[in-house]
């Protein structure tokens, strides 16, 4: 230690045996100014270590789907996160939570969440019910396809109240059009069958919406539910008895999960399908219509951001994203044998081949 003190500029080499030839009081004495001269640096660092992690923020991130098949959403989020000042890794952890398609997962994950302390939970549809169950105090950011209103996320789209705010891309309103685009596609079905998970907030709403539309075009419609992976094999089995000439596939995230077996399955069953999201028709599904799941991220992103640096999410009005888009695989449809009308073809947004 003395040789390390005296080694640096203007000080004296000092030898312990000096120290013991003055007495141990004057020793210790030497010792307790070396340590408030040395150490006082050396305790200080680690203590203002300590206490800028323990400052870090932590988001919990809360989603029915796999990690694997949300890269693209994520890389949104973040470059939400990014527009608002926070960067994974630099100022802000993340903590992620998976149900990979299990929505029964989804409380304990929840509960996880909220037993780590996280700031702020950033969640889709159906995770947000889970999130909204396990805590009342923690911030709670969602992305949702139906009106949070009616299914009883906030008290209100400008003024939400509560610990919870989102975006929301109105995809349950949008089923009528999906509906009506597919019967463009196959106009001389009289039959339509719509696939619903029956534990999907705003279900019910969303399956009125469906009957509606069906009514006035005057075709014959049939609801099916889903909310597992064996259900929607169930379902589609049940499509032949049926005579469906087409399906429509509910705004849902757990189907997300599944996109590339509803892609396969209504391809193995020969029917047309119609799914909210670009996914579905980039695994091999017919068509999409619906909000673009990577704005929807980003938009996500900016509001947790928002919170993070003090707003409320009782005072931060729900955004509505109104971009949609529609996609069609032309392959699949040549697979269905069908041809896609000039009048789609025009209004597609994205072409696949």
């Amino acid at each position: 230690m003395c040789a390390i003190f005296g080694s640096l500029p203007g000080c004296k080499v000092l030898d312990f045996r000096d120290c013991a030839r003055r007495g141990p009081f004057w020793g210790h004495m030497r010792r307790r100014k070396f340590i408030k001269l040395m150490g006082g640096v050396a305790v200080a660092w680690p203590l203002a270590a300590r206490a800028q992690q323990a400052a870090t923020p932590v988001i919990g991130f809360l989603n029915t789907r796999a990690p694997d098949e949300d890269a693209y959403a994520l890389a949104a989020f973040r470059q939400g996160l990014k527009e608002t000042g926070y960067v994974e890794g630099r100022n802000v952890t993340i903590e992620y939570r998976w149900a990979e398609g299990h929505s029964d997962h989804l409380p304990t994950l929840a509960t996880d969440l909220v037993r780590r302390q996280v700031n702020v939970i950033a969640a889709n549809s159906q995770a947000t019910v889970a999130a909204k169950a396990a805590t009342t105090t923690i911030p709670i950011v969602f992305i949702t396809g139906a009106d949070p209103v009616q299914i009883g996320f906030v008290a209100s789209l400008n003024r939400p109240g509560g610990n919870l705010t989102g975006v929301t891309s109105l995809d349950t309103e949008l089923g009528r059009k999906r509906l009506e685009l597919l019967h463009e596609l196959v106009p001389n079905g009289g039959t339509i069958a719509a696939l619903i998970n029956p534990t999907f907030p705003g279900s019910d709403i969303q399956a009125k919406d469906l009957q509606a539309a069906a009514s006035k075009l005057g075709l014959q419609f049939y609801i099916l539910r889903a909310s597992t992976e064996r259900d929607i094999s169930t379902a589609f089995a049940n499509l032949a008895p049926l005579q469906a000439s087409g399906l429509v596939i509910g705004n849902d995230p757990f189907f997300n999960s599944w996109s590339e077996q509803l892609a396969a399955l209504a391809l193995r069953h020969a029917v047309p399908a119609i799914f909210a999201y670009r996914q579905f028709v980039a695994a091999g599904g017919l068509m999409s219509y619906g909000g673009r799941t990577a704005d929807l991220y980003r938009l996500l992103g900016v509001y947790t951001g928002r919170i993070l640096k003090g707003e409320k999410p009782a005072d931060l009005p729900v955004q509505q994203s109104t971009k949609v888009e529609l996609v069609i695989n032309l392959k699949t449809a040549k697979a269905l044998g069908l041809t896609v009308p000039l009048s789609l073809l025009g209004r597609a947004d994205e072409l696949i081949e």
